[in-house]
């Protein structure tokens, strides 16, 4: 199997990246190739397109499974598995942050946890616990941000991307509101009368 010269940039590039990513250059260029196919692929299509070993393939083809990356995919008349990467990219996206949370956030939530529970010796973990709270707080923030996500269609996500700015302007009004409800609520009686 011949890849195109754009595919080939494309898969050649995302093996690059992979390793800054976590993943070796291998699955990323495994993963590549099954994105931009026009039709789901085998091992031995995989392995020839990329110069790869059959060991190579079948353990990068079991990573990205169980990254839930990859679809195995049985084709009628074939006993062989075919692959396919899923066609949302906003699955995909959601995907990875399910799969990055479990395996990079959860155990650090858990661990910030567990030093929070500790008793301070002295000055200096009295400040280094202060500080894992407020990275506590941040990726409970963001955790919760990630749940919302999981919950979004894609067109609402487009959506909210497409935003930009906008949010932006809207936490600012928000704000505004917030402050000038305060300001009249702190006012005296008096100068309620008044206005």
């Amino acid at each position: 199997m011949n890849i195109p010269p754009l595919s080939q940039q494309f898969v050649l590039h995302f093996g690059e990246m992979g390793s800054r990513w976590g993943i070796n250059r291998t699955v990323g260029q495994i993963y590549a190739l099954l994105y931009v196919a026009i039709k789901p692929l085998n091992a031995e299509e995989i392995g020839e397109a990329l110069s790869f070993s059959r060991s190579n393939v079948s353990m990068g083809l079991k990573e990205l499974q169980s990254w839930s990356l990859v679809k195995l995919i049985h084709l009628p008349k074939d006993r062989r598995e075919y692959f396919q990467a899923p066609d949302d990219i906003w699955q995909i996206f959601r995907t990875l942050a399910v799969e990055r949370r479990k395996r990079e956030i959860d155990p650090t939530l858990s661990m910030l946890r567990n030093a929070l529970l500790e008793k301070p010796s002295g000055a200096q973990d009295i400040h280094a616990q202060v500080r894992m709270q407020q990275m506590h707080e941040f990726m409970e923030m963001m955790t919760k941000w990630l749940d919302d996500i999981q919950t979004m269609d894609s067109d609402t996500l487009v959506s909210l991307m497409q935003m930009g700015s906008t949010v932006k302007k809207l936490v600012d009004m928000k704000n505004r509101v917030k402050q000038g409800l305060k300001s009249k609520a702190s006012r005296s009686p008096s100068q309620k009368i008044v206005d």
